[in-house]
């Protein structure tokens, strides 16, 4: 039975102050919780230091929220996956809609991301999804369906046994506006169908996200259909009381 996640992306927000009390309530609120769930943060580079010291004796796990596809070189600005070793990361996300929109990466750049965290021992959380304008022109399986060919061309399908999936309606995303329960579970239910044309048993196994404006009070309905898995959390998981209710949410 695959396992629940839920993850925070604190995404350029926090200080040291303001990042260890958040830490200092998230710990024994998520500790009471068993580990049926996963729990992890995905922080701002500077500050993996600190968490990893904050969160090593916890039940919550940390990890980066973007990599370089390369090892090392003149890449000045670039983190690779090596150096997220170095600070004990077991997730980071790649090919969030903020970095496909701003930065520009395509489909091949995400994957190559992907396969770079996998070949150090990481765990890719990928974000698939789709912007306001392909679902009105009613292309959003299209578009996922690219993104996830993308992955599977270059690493292949076994590669989904060490990574989680994100689906994460860019629409949805710091706007308030959530795809209901049952929307959301459609395209959970398209991108597993996916993989099952390559491998079924692999397929029913994969950790789904749900990554659109989930909240304290949307988790519980959101997290009951049967093809989402948890979720990718936003502003929410900046806020301690919010993020544990939606990590009980999850665990329920």
């Amino acid at each position: 039975m695959r396992k629940k996640l839920v993850a925070g992306n604190w995404k350029m927000h926090g200080n040291l102050n303001e990042n260890d009390a958040l830490l200092s309530a998230l710990v024994p609120g998520i500790s009471a919780l068993d580990n049926k769930t996963g729990y992890a943060v995905c922080v701002p580079y500077p500050y993996l230091a600190t968490v990893q010291a904050k969160l090593q004796n916890a039940n919550i796990k940390w990890g980066a929220q973007n990599v370089s596809q390369h090892e090392k070189g003149a890449y000045t600005g670039e983190v690779s996956a090596d150096m997220l070793n170095d600070f004990g990361c077991s997730y980071v996300i790649v090919g969030h809609s903020e970095r496909r929109m701003l930065y520009g990466e395509s489909n091949q750049a995400v994957a190559e991301k992907y396969l770079a965290a996998q070949k150090h021992g990481l765990v890719p959380i990928l974000c698939v999804g789709e912007t306001l304008e392909q679902r009105d022109s009613d292309t959003t399986e299209q578009v996922i369906d690219e993104q996830l060919k993308a992955i599977l061309t270059l690493a292949g399908v076994d590669s989904m046994r060490n990574a989680v999936i994100a689906y994460e309606p860019v629409w949805a995303i710091g706007t308030g506006k959530t795809a209901t329960p049952q929307q959301a579970q459609d395209i959970h239910r398209f991108i597993r169908q996916g993989i099952a044309k390559q491998n079924s048993e692999l397929a029913a196994d994969v950790t789904i996200l749900y990554g659109g404006s989930v909240k304290a009070s949307n988790a519980e309905e959101l997290f009951a259909m049967p093809d989402i898995d948890g979720g990718l959390i936003g502003g929410a998981s900046l806020v301690a009381d919010d993020f544990i209710a939606i990590c009980k949410a999850a665990h329920s």
